[in-house]
């Protein structure tokens, strides 16, 4: 009995399912009490690791959730593999960017099913700025003369690469238009650090064009660097090493980027803010008032062009200047060099500027017990080219998963919540469909949404699933109920495996002893970023990989026939994800309790707020010594005197900081998270009149994690625990106002920031205190 009460006085399922477990193992009856003990021990060890427990129904009645249980393995008979494949044959059949003939097509086929599966499905339409190429050209001055192709080559063995006349040339939307001729300079990755390191080797890029290699940062945060260090031209190129040969048998042998592949791409600035550049922060319907485009602030004022590593090497091969550092270096066969020049480039981009449809379609099934509170799971359609991966993989899955819900209703299951299905247009641009729609309903989302659950790719290998940090319990009880399909344990176990053998030291035990997985916290690149960031809504967002890797991103070869041969053959984890992302859906609609747990988000944000501390920390001893190591004249004695090698410039000294109104709303929230979990087993057994309270203020509390005035400088984006880097684009930036301040050196904003974060923490903190007198019947 010992080993049992040690679960708690409120475990009988748990107890059960040690019993069950003692019977699994097949052992013989032991001969004496002591060896029962063993073996209750040894059972309940083996039940708690394999992470299956009975009782894992967070916010649900025992009752409901033995329903519940019953409903999801109806659901998971449901989820055919060929299913999912016959929606990513049809909707990757063509080119369908946003404004395209089949763009328009998918959008009606979506919603044509929604109709058919039971929903009442629309399609609203909104209208935005979307540039396409009339002209590009990028060629040498002099000699030697070469023109890029700028051209992806159609391959017989893939069906679709030869859709010409309905492709997207490569190219950068919302590039500037231009007609730049300057001598080059290559950048690396063309992030902070590496103009740096070019101003230590004494090049500028003032009055140059850049070349940079795609990674290290979202593609877009490499042309605002060169433009703020004054370049007029930009060019970004995939470096076999990245993707290509270095890494693996090129496509068609194989899954990586061949000689021509071009990433396409958005470079909008949505750090400052995505969707429609000329209606900042309001819908794009077809009315609306919008700015002039030369007064957008998120687009660019240089041309920009991405190109194939083939059309690169002869632009790399000509440049003179210092040998770069050796992390600088690619895969092509070349000495990298910095420049500028010899070679001198010629970049000229003209663009038609229109204001083009987006087709959101959206399926609703109405709750019967709270009908006006919304889980809303959505994934865009839209892509660069084909997009069988990027995105309609996750746009298959979704659409099995409101087709098995569909028929689980016409059963009877009767959902609690309404749930809502939103197939974006626009994501690839710049989130236009999501941010548009979430703009033009902001208010009611804010009265209705409950979560929002979003997917992009899919493909073989991990789960992968970050978000609000209330959601982390549902997270794991989530991903222990469903089964890898090529290892047969939990995705739950499998992603833990990966995390400890991804890590070493100290790091490893800590990953290893810690009780299921933590979600990543959030930052930009697919559809989540309104509903979180912007309107303060809780969001998960989830997908798989990690064994299909690959070169086809944004590229002609991101088609059925690659998806078939080496993302995910058979659609194994195409099901998988329509059994988890089903699930998360489903067990939001139908909890008797919205399953949030404070105590996690508190765990989180104190290691935010301890992690910048020790930073600062960091930071300050730093400073001191490279100081002194500047006085000293160190970098100076110790560089080669044949070559440049500037030393970097003195910093300030780093203040001291008073953190002391963070840490203590940290005490306040700790007090008010832990209340609310003594309390929280028992809420889903309170009386309707309770419940209804309870959920409502639940419903609303990540709003209190707004901040009213948003970020510096970038005011769209308002959730002060999570926001996307200013210099990283999707790379996410926790605490952000006040990490950006400390990271930008601005002492004085960054103690503004810490009182702001202090105050919004408080305030949920608050929330939370109503949640708890609710469930005491104040």
């Amino acid at each position: 009995m010992v080993i049992l009460n040690a679960f708690g006085n409120d475990n009988n399922e748990n107890k059960r399912s040690i019993i069950f477990c003692i019977l699994r193992l097949q052992i013989p009856q032991p001969p004496n009490m002591k060896n029962i003990s063993f073996l209750l021990l040894l059972a309940a060890i083996l039940c708690i690791s394999a992470g299956n427990p009975a009782n894992d129904y967070t916010g649900f009645k025992k009752s409901n959730a033995t329903i519940q249980r019953k409903w999801e393995s109806t659901y998971d008979s449901i989820l055919k593999p060929a299913g999912i494949d016959g929606f990513i044959k049809f909707l990757s059949a063509h080119p369908h960017h946003v404004g395209s003939v089949y763009d328009h097509k998918n959008a009606e086929f979506i919603l044509s099913n929604f109709k058919q599966w039971g929903y009442q499905a629309r399609i609203d339409t909104f209208y935005a700025l979307f540039a396409t190429p009339k002209l590009r050209v990028l060629e040498t001055i002099g000699k030697p003369q070469f023109k890029a192709a700028l051209k992806e080559s159609p391959l017989k063995e893939d069906a679709t690469s030869g859709q010409t006349t309905e492709q997207l040339p490569s190219y950068n939307a919302y590039s500037a238009d231009g007609d730049v001729t300057a001598e080059l300079v290559y950048v690396n990755r063309g992030v902070p650090a590496d103009y740096e390191e070019l101003d230590r080797l004494g090049v500028s890029v003032k009055g140059k064009i850049v070349i940079a290699k795609y990674g290290g940062s979202w593609r877009g945060i490499k042309p605002r660097l060169a433009q703020e260090h004054g370049a007029i031209g930009c060019i970004i190129y995939s470096d076999p090493k990245d993707d290509g040969y270095y890494q693996g048998e090129v496509y068609p042998k194989g899954p990586f980027k061949n000689e021509t592949g071009v990433q396409r791409g958005s470079v909008m600035d949505i750090p400052l803010y995505p969707g429609d550049p000329l209606t900042p922060g309001y819908g794009d319907t077809k009315d609306a008032k919008r700015i002039e485009r030369k007064d957008a602030p998120n687009l660019l004022k240089i041309p920009v062009l991405p190109i194939s590593y083939e059309d690169a090497e002869p632009f790399l091969r000509g440049l003179g200047g210092q040998v770069v550092p050796e992390n600088w270096r690619g895969g092509l066969p070349l000495t990298y060099h910095t420049g500028p020049g010899p070679v001198i480039a010629h970049l000229k981009l003209e663009f038609n500027w229109d204001v083009v449809p987006l087709y959101d379609v959206i399926a609703v099934m109405k709750g019967s017990r709270n009908p006006d509170q919304w889980v809303i799971r959505g994934n865009h359609y839209d892509a660069w080219v084909n997009g069988a991966y990027d995105p309609i993989s996750g746009q298959a899955t979704l659409l099995a998963e409101a087709q098995a819900v569909g028929q689980l209703v016409k059963q009877g299951m009767q959902l609690n919540r309404t749930i809502v299905y939103c197939a974006w247009d626009g994501e690839e641009e710049g989130l236009l469909g999501s941010t548009e729609w979430v703009e033009a309903n902001a208010a009611e989302l804010q009265q209705k949404a409950v979560i929002y659950i979003n997917s992009d790719e899919n493909g073989r290998g991990f789960l992968g699933i970050g978000g609000s940090h209330v959601l982390q319990k549902l997270a794991n009880e989530v991903a222990s109920d469903v089964n890898d399909p090529e290892t047969n344990v939990s995705i739950l176990e499998r992603k833990k495996a990966a995390e400890v053998m991804g890590a070493s030291g100290k790091e490893q035990k800590e990953l290893m002893d810690q009780h299921g997985i933590k979600i990543d916290a959030l930052g930009s690149g697919s559809d989540f970023s309104p509903f979180l960031q912007h309107i303060g809504i809780a969001t998960l967002d989830l997908g798989f990989g990690g064994e299909d890797n690959g070169g086809e991103y944004h590229s002609i070869y991101d088609s059925y026939d690659m998806f078939n041969r080496f993302k995910d053959p058979g659609n194994k984890y195409g099901v998988v994800m329509a059994k988890t992302a089903g699930r998360l859906t489903l067990r939001m609609a139908n909890a008797d309790v919205i399953p949030f747990k404070f105590n996690d988000l508190y765990s989180t944000i104190n290691d935010y707020a301890t992690g910048i501390m020790h930073d600062l920390d960091d930071t300050r001893s730093k400073t001191e010594f490279d100081n002194r190591l500047i006085k000293q004249k160190y970098y100076t004695l110790a560089a080669d005197p044949t070559k440049t090698n500037n030393p970097p410039l003195p910093k300030d000294e780093v203040p001291y900081l008073d953190f002391s109104t963070l840490q203590n709303a940290l005490a306040v929230l700790k007090n008010s998270s832990h209340q609310y979990e003594m309390l929280a087993n028992s809420a889903p057994q309170k009386p309707d009149s309770i419940l209804n309270k309870l959920n409502t203020l639940l419903a609303h509390s990540e709003q209190q994690l707004l901040s009213a005035q948003g970020l510096p400088i970038r005011p769209w984006y308002k959730h002060a625990i999570y926001a996307p880097g200013y210099y990283t684009g999707y790379g996410v930036k926790t605490l952000p106002g006040l990490r950006e301040a400390i990271e930008n050196r601005d002492w004085k904003l960054a103690q503004i920031q810490e009182v702001i974060i202090a105050n919004v923490i408080t305030g949920y903190a608050a929330a939370i205190d109503e949640a708890v007198k609710i469930l005491k019947g104040g």
